[in-house]
């Protein structure tokens, strides 16, 4: 039996993906200091056999020793999220995805793990004009979490190099479905518009609201970090994004269309760090790891909407 520690294991993205490997034969060490993450996403967790949980912050060095003991994977989740919030404090933000993503791939590298996969972000690519993006592109972080997630990477890929160690950065693009958090000034987008129109208000768009983006339905994300754990890649960043574009104007109608309403958004001031465009090219993920999305942005959608209703 494969055992796994799964950072940021009390998150959106790291408890459905604990929830997978558990699915698929893992053993999982759940790792969590529950600042972002939250106990009710562990509750179904605790209730598996093979799944242990650890209150245990990424930057203490012991602690992680401990935890990557035995063990052949490591998903690294854990993260300080969200663009706006690290523009209003780049302090806490660098401080807990760099030091912490340094701590775990040493606790790693030192516990002779066979393969990290870390999460990245779209975010490092910037507002750079062309489209889609391709991993080939010079990054232009533009905000304080984008540039810690390049760092998150490129300290992923130097590992790889200087230790016998197998590493893949996975650049996700917009990530969301059932459980994402819709409450809180920095919840992301798709939740937290579902949640407000369920309730009939009228959702916030930043700008003109034609910014796009490649929303990625979770089960597509889930397919990635397992893929680039048990295939062969090593020493790269791949986008995992479903390659398509929708606009945040868009994304209201689509919304309104599942619920039969016909809310109109409140636009407001475009804030500092969002990039314009984001669109993924597939061709690297599918090559390196053998990605294809298997859930489109509708299908994931109507998912999402109904997880609402029904929560």
């Amino acid at each position: 039996m494969s055992i796994a520690v799964v950072t940021g294991a009390a998150g959106f993205i790291g408890s459905s993906l604990s929830e997978a490997l558990l699915d698929r034969g893992y053993r999982v060490r759940g790792v969590d200091n529950l600042t972002t993450g939250r106990r009710t996403n562990l509750r179904s967790l605790k209730n598996r056999d093979e799944f242990e949980f650890h209150e245990v912050d990424i930057r203490d060095k012991s602690a992680m020793n401990d935890l990557v003991e035995g063990v052949e994977y490591v998903f690294h989740q854990a993260a300080v999220p969200s663009v706006p919030r690290s523009v209003d404090d780049p302090i806490t933000t660098t401080d807990a995805n760099c030091t912490g993503t340094a701590t775990v791939l040493d606790a790693a590298r030192r516990a002779d793990v066979d393969t990290v996969v870390a999460a990245s972000s779209s975010s490092v690519y910037g507002s750079s004009t062309g489209l889609p993006k391709v991993e080939s592109m010079t990054p232009d972080p533009e905000s304080p979490y984008a540039l810690s997630k390049y760092y998150t990477e490129k300290l992923a890929i130097q590992f790889s190099d200087l230790y016998d160690i197998n590493t893949v950065a996975l650049r996700y693009f917009n990530v969301f479905g059932p459980g994402q958090d819709p409450n809180g000034e920095y919840a992301a987008v798709i939740p937290k518009f579902v949640q407000l129109m369920l309730d009939g208000d009228r959702p916030t768009i930043y700008g003109d609201g034609e910014q796009s983006r490649d929303f990625t339905f979770v089960d597509n994300v889930i397919q990635a970090n397992i893929q680039a754990a048990e295939g062969s890649a090593t020493g790269v960043a791949v986008n995992v994004g479903c390659g398509g574009q929708v606009t945040i104007n868009e994304l209201v109608g689509h919304i309104n269309d599942i619920l039969g309403t016909d809310i109109e958004p409140i636009h407001d001031s475009p804030r500092p760090g969002d990039v314009r465009h984001s669109h993924a090219d597939l061709k690297s993920a599918r090559e390196e790891i053998e990605y294809e999305p298997k859930v489109d942005f509708q299908e994931g959608l109507e998912r999402t909407v109904s997880y609402f209703k029904n929560a």
